[in-house]
């Protein structure tokens, strides 16, 4: 009786196992000049990423119809949603398709949120899903010229952040300033690393910076605080951030010198740069990185290949 228990024990244990199906970290990306669409890199280590190619969607929206700086973020549900740039100007709102399997996606939208017909642009919008409040929120750069003080900047090029949540991508909140720091800002990126404890990656876009640095909140939405300096060079954009381990890597676009950077921190206090222990694929321009299951990098890899004729 002894023996069956432990082998029952035993036999259990490993179903948990096999249920527990191993994740793999995706990056979402593009390339330029940003009219082919949407390309994905994968990684099992967070360090070392591999090419899964693309195009996986053709942008068809937006005045330029161009698809930049992809967020995507997979829902409680298992739908993948998509955001991203489709117009360097004249757009008043964003890129949005949904996907099961980031292989077959839904009609793509313009979503029009910016009802400011003065504004410059819509940049870089970032999906983070709020597990607290159980809700999406969207965040983004703008610039409406006079509505803020600047320096160096020319009045179109003056961003500051703002928002809108929404729990199903039909319905959604009010458009709203999610941050004015006192400066221009763009491409900010929300961590959350536990109750009441929120990072802000942002970009300084005023002209003698163009850099990366954070700040700090109790909740998603802000407000925001403690604005450190800079933990990047002159001329990088694009932040994106994962957890390895016990550590974050937080990936940026170092375009200043024509390559990939990556900063590596606990406390987001210290930072070291670990640029050359990462390896990313020829081309590859910021979007953000997500954990999917081994089966869907499976599914990606066999029609990539797929396509391919092999």
């Amino acid at each position: 009786m002894k023996n069956k228990i432990v082998l029952l024990v035993a036999l259990f244990g490993t179903l948990i196992s096999c249920s527990k199906e191993k994740e793999v970290y995706l990056f979402s990306t593009f390339r330029e000049p940003a009219d082919k669409g949407l390309f994905f890199a994968y990684s099992e280590d967070g360090y070392h990423w591999n090419d899964l190619g693309g195009p996986w969607l053709a942008p068809e929206v937006g005045t330029q119809k161009v698809m930049r700086d992809p967020s995507v973020v997979q829902g409680p549900d298992g739908t993948f949603h998509l955001v991203w740039t489709s117009s360097w100007r004249g757009d008043l709102g964003f890129g949005y398709a949904s996907s099961k399997d980031l292989i077959h996606w839904s009609e793509e939208q313009l979503l029009p949120v910016m009802t400011d017909t003065s504004t410059v642009n819509v940049w870089a919008p970032e999906l983070f899903y709020d597990d607290e409040q159980d809700r999406f929120i969207i965040i983004w750069a703008s610039t409406i010229p006079f509505k803020f003080e600047k320096g160096e900047e020319e009045e179109k090029n003056n961003h500051r952040m703002y928002y809108t949540t929404t729990k199903d991508f039909k319905s959604f909140t009010e458009t709203k300033l999610f941050l004015d720091p006192g400066f221009s800002v763009i491409d900010c990126v929300i961590v959350k690393r536990g109750a009441k404890d929120y990072v802000l990656v942002l970009k300084d876009n005023t002209r003698p910076r163009r850099d990366i640095e954070v700040a700090f909140g109790e909740s998603p939405l802000g407000p925001w605080h403690d604005i450190s300096e800079p933990f990047t060079g002159f001329k990088s954009e694009g932040p994106t951030v994962v957890k390895v381990g016990e550590d974050y890597l937080i990936y940026y676009d170092d375009y200043g010198n024509m390559r990939y950077g990556c900063a590596r921190t606990k406390d987001f206090k210290s930072f070291e740069d670990i640029s050359d222990q990462v390896t990313l694929p020829e081309g590859h321009k910021h979007g953000t990185i997500f954990r999917v299951k081994q089966s869907v990098v499976d599914a990606l890899l066999k029609q990539s290949k797929a396509d391919k004729g092999l």
